[in-house]
């Protein structure tokens, strides 16, 4: 597939209030995906609560699916995001594309920006937080910790706004320099700038106090912008896609 058609997007089985931010001639796109939405499904019965609702082959990292003329089509995934994280999520269209877009990953070659919403605001407006984190599976699940651990981890911050005084929230700008499991949440919680509704490693009681006060639970992590360059059938491209900022966000500030 050299050139991939509106066509194509268009007949996308999209999760419940997905939606396509750009897709480039090449089969490169980017999604909204809101939170509570899985990157993909991890048994038939998640299927619904996807980004796309559709068969995933976890071990090719693709969707499946027919298209309304009988057509197989295939969306290969080319990141992830926590379920309860929102915005821009990449996927190609074709697996030589998907490969040479994982491999920007791999070098590091792919700017993330992602805003949140914590409690408390930090004594600088900008610092480069670096880390050393421990990364281990706890039957299932995984859980990431700053003591004893040997995996470098780096993210710039940089406060974008703070909130009302009453409400003693900040939003701020994270760029991840590395890309390690729970990476923002474990550096924001280690300086005591836990983020609104993080269950995880956040503070359990101002979270329960906010969802009460707010009527919504969920984490105030978003993946707000993803951008590179990349090179494909010798020539240069560039892709940028940007999810504007949840309306939740925007009513604490």
């Amino acid at each position: 597939m050299s050139k991939v058609g509106k066509s194509f997007w268009e007949a996308l089985p999209l999760g419940r209030e997905v939606t396509l931010l750009t897709a480039d001639e090449n089969g490169l796109a980017a999604f909204n995906k809101p939170a509570g939405v899985l990157s993909h499904p991890n048994q038939k019965s998640d299927q619904p609560l996807s980004l796309l609702d559709a068969h995933y082959a976890l071990d090719g990292e693709f969707y499946q699916w027919k298209d309304p003329a009988g057509a197989d089509r295939k969306l290969w995934l080319l990141n992830r995001l926590d379920s309860a994280t929102s915005g821009v999520i990449l996927a190609a269209a074709s697996q030589d594309l998907a490969n040479e877009i994982r491999a920007q990953f791999k070098r590091k070659q792919v700017r993330k920006v992602y805003h949140t919403l914590v409690f408390g605001t930090p004594p600088k407006s900008v610092e480069l937080w670096r880390d050393l984190l421990a990364v281990e599976k706890r039957g299932g699940q995984i859980r990431t910790a700053t003591h004893a651990g040997h995996m470098p981890a780096e993210s710039r911050m940089s406060v974008v706004r703070v909130g009302r005084k009453q409400t003693k929230l900040t939003l701020m700008k994270l760029e991840p320099k590395t890309g390690r499991s729970h990476q923002l949440r474990v550096q924001c919680a280690k300086r005591h700038l836990p983020i609104v509704g993080d269950q995880t490693y956040g503070d359990f009681a101002r979270n329960r106090a906010f969802a009460k006060e707010a009527g919504t639970k969920r984490l105030f992590l978003h993946s707000f912008e993803t951008s590179f360059g990349y090179e494909w059938k010798a020539k240069e491209y560039t892709f940028a896609a940007k999810a504007a900022l949840p309306a939740e966000f925007e009513a604490w500030l």
